[in-house]
């Protein structure tokens, strides 16, 4: 991984854990942006693993009770489809887990580290802008009732073209390839089509002005 990817995934991990405070951020070392991105990750674990186990429990009662009818028992197995879904995602937050050792030995870098913190730092300081922006742009839905990671690429990514000069075709990649990794299939899609209505709005607002 190159070190501006290692350091969207730890600004991205660390967001929610670390202070809001442009000042305080300035301070923090590696190892508190690792730390975070570490309880982050634990976090998601266990609420993932508490939520797959209680509708895995929730299908199989209905499972016992739908005794031989047959809409009940359709019902029953779409819970079940979805129960698995879920301790899927869970598995595979507990592989991403595992694999903390190698993402710590990456984020082992100086550039990480002060590009992660540039992220971090730029979000906080524009983050009132930065969610009237998103919000504009969202469709019959509220940026604050999206995923907490889905709206988290979005302010990176937004934080990124607009703030920090990267060509917007990176950053949408970029989120669109943190997505995959931390959201689902239909959050990367919905992240995706967001972003490229920023990108529009922010080229909208720098193209020179045609003469009257």
């Amino acid at each position: 991984m190159k070190p501006r990817e290692i350091a969207r995934e730890l600004a991205l991990l660390g967001m929610s854990q670390l202070p809001s405070s442009p000042e305080k951020l300035a301070t923090q070392q590696l190892s508190q942006l690792v730390l975070a991105a570490i309880r982050t990750l634990r976090t998601e674990v266990e609420e993932n693993l508490e939520t797959a186990t209680a509708e895995l429990q929730r299908s199989n009662e209905k499972l016992l009770h739908s005794e031989i009818r047959t809409t009940d028992i359709q019902s029953a197995r779409s819970m079940l489809q979805e129960s698995i879904a879920l301790v899927e995602a869970a598995i595979n937050r507990m592989g991403q887990s595992l694999q903390m050792p190698e993402f710590v030995q990456l984020t082992n870098q100086i550039e990480v580290q002060q590009y992660a913190l540039e992220i971090l730092t730029k979000a906080a300081r524009h983050r009132a802008a930065t969610d009237e922006m998103l919000s504009g742009y969202i469709v019959d839905w509220q940026l604050r009732r999206l995923a907490k990671v889905d709206r988290d690429i979005l302010r990176i990514a937004t934080i990124e073209m607009k703030y920090l000069g990267v060509v917007d075709r990176i950053a949408i990649n970029e989120a669109i390839e943190l997505a995959k990794k931390y959201s689902d299939e239909e959050g990367f899609r919905f992240i995706n089509g967001v972003l490229r209505k920023v990108s529009d709005g922010l080229k909208a607002e720098t193209a020179p002005q045609s003469p009257g």
